[in-house]
């Protein structure tokens, strides 16, 4: 946790109505109880001018450009999940995109994965990375791998503002990540430090 504040970018990935809400399609169980500590990650980095870039999907609504593994939850007939325009794409109640934050749209797990994330963090002068949101074996583990393999110096998942289905699942995938030396402190921790 060594990163400057202006040097580090905060990714909030993935915190959608179709991922948190209850009874919606993707649902992550974990999801809803990390809410209020992703509204204060996010205020926090107001707070620092920290840039805020929020990762969310957005599919094609005849799901052509999903994974083949969901294909199947788009027809003609049937709004898949996080099609683009459906209430299900929208952020959860509480957090808001703001004209200074960066909106970034990817349609696989990494938020790198054929995105221009990567050059508009270089262009940024951003080489540390604080993560939040779901789902911690999903798109927060491929994008902190992908960091971690693009060299990013720092890379931080908030521990108690990510999560997934269940409180097992998160410990393990919160280990590997430890493993390749990312760090993970909670809000708290993150919130009190230096940088």
């Amino acid at each position: 946790m060594a990163e400057n504040w202006n040097q580090t970018a905060l990714l909030v990935i993935d915190m959608q109505k179709d991922f948190i809400e209850d009874g919606s399609p993707m649902l992550v169980k974990g999801g809803k109880d990390i809410v209020p500590n992703v509204i204060k990650a996010v205020e926090v980095a107001r707070k620092h001018g920290i840039l805020i870039v929020w990762v969310v999907r957005e599919h094609d609504p005849l799901g052509r450009d999903v994974e083949l593994f969901r294909r199947h939850l788009y027809t003609a007939e049937k709004v898949g999940p996080t099609a683009r325009g459906s209430e299900g794409s929208e952020l959860v109640d509480g957090l808001v995109i703001r004209e200074e934050d960066f909106k970034l749209v990817k349609t696989r797990f990494s938020a790198f994965f054929s995105t221009h994330l990567h050059s508009v963090l270089q262009r940024e002068g951003i080489n540390s990375l604080v993560i939040t949101g779901v789902q911690t074996p999903n798109c927060i583990r491929q994008t902190v791998f992908d960091a971690v393999a693009l060299d990013y110096q720092h890379v931080t998942v908030l521990f108690d503002a990510t999560a997934a289905a269940t409180p097992e699942i998160h410990l393990a995938n919160v280990f590997d990540m430890k493993n390749i030396g990312v760090a993970t402190p909670t809000l708290q921790e993150w919130s009190e430090s230096k940088a």
